[in-house]
């Protein structure tokens, strides 16, 4: 990517006052749409009931979704001052709650006619047009004091690991509570290794900024951060409003990059703006500043009050900017889909029988 901050202001200029499509655009290929971080919940308003997830996929050409599962849902509670922790899992129970949503969230998959993204031959049919869920799980509670439910939660067809979210964990820090371990603990450090092992997508978002610098060293394989933003003006901490507790220092995530890794734009009002044309220069402003191999779409779709992307629709309108600015076409497609699908196809070919 070679579009300086000023060619990208007047390239929006010039979509904005577009009145036509580009020549020739009602014959290009479609591009699809890949997302390393949503959700369903089967509570509340953002049910599959109310929001199948083929029909919302099919809305915007979604052909590569990650649903992630919370995996320390039952133990937090939403306050004033963010998503706070309510409780600690008695032993068994952080295992059992998974299994539960997970068999919920397959069987909606499974009603959708939808396909599980379980290998690299799976993630080739979703670039090429093909809808495929990805089945990843958002805070490795589960996990208790052993490794051993990763080889089970692989067999059961999670692909992606987040290690840590809201609560308290035997795994290592996480950026909205003082920290308490500086950084991962040796099991944090062992659970990056079997994921590694299994051949699942190590996701390091909501960890400190130690904890990412040590998952860093001891990972054989790239890493992502699927949703947030990256700052490059202050370094996130604890104490700060949610929003910028939960950014991704610019040092950090260039860290990322050069280990062959992906962050996630999310669209969080607050942060990126309140409109897809506002969230498409920030996805592509963080092209500028760590490669276009190394952003992607991280929606957090369904859990972000009022964001400036909605839909998968939405994010083709993302698209239609770019292309109406006259960004590059192959630039386009790394940050819509290709950038995740290469991420998790090195991450699952590194399976070790």
């Amino acid at each position: 990517m070679d579009i300086d901050r000023r060619q990208f202001v007047l390239g929006a200029l010039a979509a904005s006052c577009a009145a036509v499509e580009p020549a020739g655009a009602e014959h290009a290929a479609p591009v699809f749409i890949g997302d390393m971080h949503s959700h369903l919940f089967f509570f509340g308003n953002n049910t599959p009931a109310k929001k199948p997830l083929g029909r919302s996929m099919a809305a915007g050409n979604a052909t590569l979704v990650a649903w992630s599962l919370v995996g320390d849902v039952p133990w937090l509670r939403i306050t004033g001052k963010g998503i706070k922790q309510k409780g600690q899992p008695r032993r068994g129970e952080a295992i059992a709650w998974f299994e539960d949503d997970l068999a919920r969230i397959k069987q909606h998959i499974a009603d959708e006619n939808l396909k599980l993204a379980l290998t690299p031959a799976d993630v080739d049919k979703a670039l090429a047009g093909e809808p495929h869920v990805v089945l990843t799980v958002e805070g490795a509670t589960f996990v208790e004091d052993n490794t051993a439910p990763l080889a089970h939660a692989y067999e059961l067809g999670v692909r992606s690991v987040q290690l840590v979210h809201y609560i308290e964990n035997p795994l290592g820090d996480f950026q909205t509570e003082a920290p308490q371990y500086d950084g991962l603990t040796d099991l944090g450090r062992q659970v990056i290794e079997e994921c590694n092992r299994l051949g699942m997508l190590v996701d390091l978002a909501h960890c400190t900024d130690i904890a990412a610098r040590q998952a860093l060293e001891v990972a054989t394989q790239p890493l992502v951060w699927s949703h947030s933003s990256v700052t490059r003006t202050r370094q996130p901490n604890w104490k700060m409003p949610v929003w910028q507790a939960r950014q991704l220092s610019l040092a950090t995530a260039k860290l990322i990059a050069e280990k062959g890794g992906v962050v996630g734009v999310w669209p969080m009002r607050a942060d990126v703006g309140a409109t897809p044309e506002s969230y498409a220069q920030r996805v592509w402003e963080l092209g500028e500043w760590l490669g276009d191999d190394h952003v992607a779409f991280g929606t957090d779709m369904n859990a972000i009050s009022r964001p400036a992307i909605a839909s998968y629709a939405d994010l083709q309108k993302v698209v239609r900017y770019w292309q109406k600015a006259g960004f590059p076409g192959e630039s386009i497609h790394k940050l819509a889909i290709g950038n995740f699908a290469r991420v998790l196809k090195t991450a699952m070919s590194a399976r070790q029988a």
